[in-house]
């Protein structure tokens, strides 16, 4: 089933990020952005992705190494419709990885084809697939081929950049429509622009008449700079895009796709105890992973708050949900002892 066509326009999704969206984060995600929507659904991001996973590892590493991958393959019911994201150059180990994805009860995989990392690149992944949209159309094959069976199948989509040192939508673009994905994403920048400048959300235009023209069916949607539901929606609006993908706005956030809530209606006491939560979630979930990828996380939550510089010093000396939790206990009582104390001053 190709739950793309299922969704309400606009629609607004999660961004993959490596070491950001990962399964506590998103579970996290899940939990607090989730509302009830007029006709009855739950509602929070319309579609979750994985972080993005090396196909290659997933057919050729050691079983050890498989079972470090297929930790960033952990997902729950209330994330769906949930697509894994993948990369490789292999169309071999596209078409395995995709059909386990089949196995493993996604809603959908996608396809890599923007990340500028210069490891991925070597590879010849990510970005690179802008300077070879041959092997990028193949890939896109492999991994229709591995995710249908006899039973059915799941739908694959792609996302990309306008181009790789240049705005080059004219010409990749098309390569890419001539597949027809399920869906379409593109960054609103080049591989060489990173995010050095604004997106250019105008260049989606572009896009949306290609895709009109090339293949009417692929949901396009648009990602960068978005930096709030509402904010997403008005780049929506002046693009003519079926969504948006949200990314960076995300961090320290994990109320954004809630309609009735916002960092400012969010308590400092709420926001840490969710910090805490997420701590022992990554604890259980990623316990082999570096505790130092927390940190970031860290970094978002606690801001903007009197006392946030000293506490957010402290916990980047933790290593433990345990520590973590302490000190944010310690500083919670004594927020609360001068709230009191300075309500007491005020009367």
């Amino acid at each position: 089933m190709n739950f793309w066509q299922q969704l309400p326009k606009p629609c607004f999704v999660l961004a993959p990020m490596a070491d950001v969206t990962d399964a506590p984060f998103r579970r996290l995600i899940a939990k607090y952005s989730a509302h009830r929507r007029p006709d009855g659904t739950i509602g929070g991001p319309d579609v979750m992705w994985t972080e993005f996973v090396a196909a290659d590892g997933l057919i050729r590493a050691t079983p050890e190494g498989k079972a470090k991958l297929m930790a960033d393959l952990l997902y729950t019911e209330a994330e769906r419709p949930i697509v894994a994201q993948l990369f490789t150059s292999n169309e071999d180990h596209m078409e395995r990885a995709a059909a386990l994805c089949l196995e493993l009860g996604f809603d959908g995989v996608d396809i890599n084809m923007g990340c500028p990392d210069r490891s991925i690149e070597k590879q010849g992944c990510g970005s690179a697939m802008i300077k070879n949209p041959a092997s990028a159309q193949a890939i896109i094959r492999a991994a229709k081929r591995g995710a249908q069976s006899e039973a059915g199948g799941i739908p694959v989509s792609v996302k990309t950049r306008l181009g790789y040192n240049v705005d080059q939508v004219d010409e990749w673009i098309p390569a890419l429509l001539a597949e027809a994905p399920a869906a379409l994403t593109v960054h609103a920048r080049t591989r060489k622009e990173m995010s050095k400048v604004p997106a250019r959300w105008e260049r989606l235009q572009r896009v949306v008449e290609l895709r009109d023209a090339l293949a009417p069916e692929t949901v396009v949607l648009g990602n960068g700079d978005a930096l709030s539901v509402a904010d997403a929606a008005a780049k929506v609006k002046q693009s003519g895009a079926d969504g948006a993908m949200l990314g960076r706005a995300i961090f320290g956030n994990p109320w954004l796709f809630h309609p009735e809530k916002d960092l400012s209606t969010v308590t400092i006491e709420e926001r840490l105890h969710v910090l805490v939560e997420h701590t022992y979630l990554f604890e259980e979930l990623l316990a082999f992973k570096n505790f130092a990828i927390m940190k970031k996380h860290y970094k978002a939550y606690v801001n903007s708050f009197p006392g946030a510089v000293e506490l957010r010093t402290a916990l980047m000396e933790q290593s433990s949900a345990a520590s973590v939790a302490t000190m944010v206990q310690a500083f919670l009582a004594d927020h609360s002892a001068n709230c009191a104390l300075t309500d007491t001053d005020n009367r």
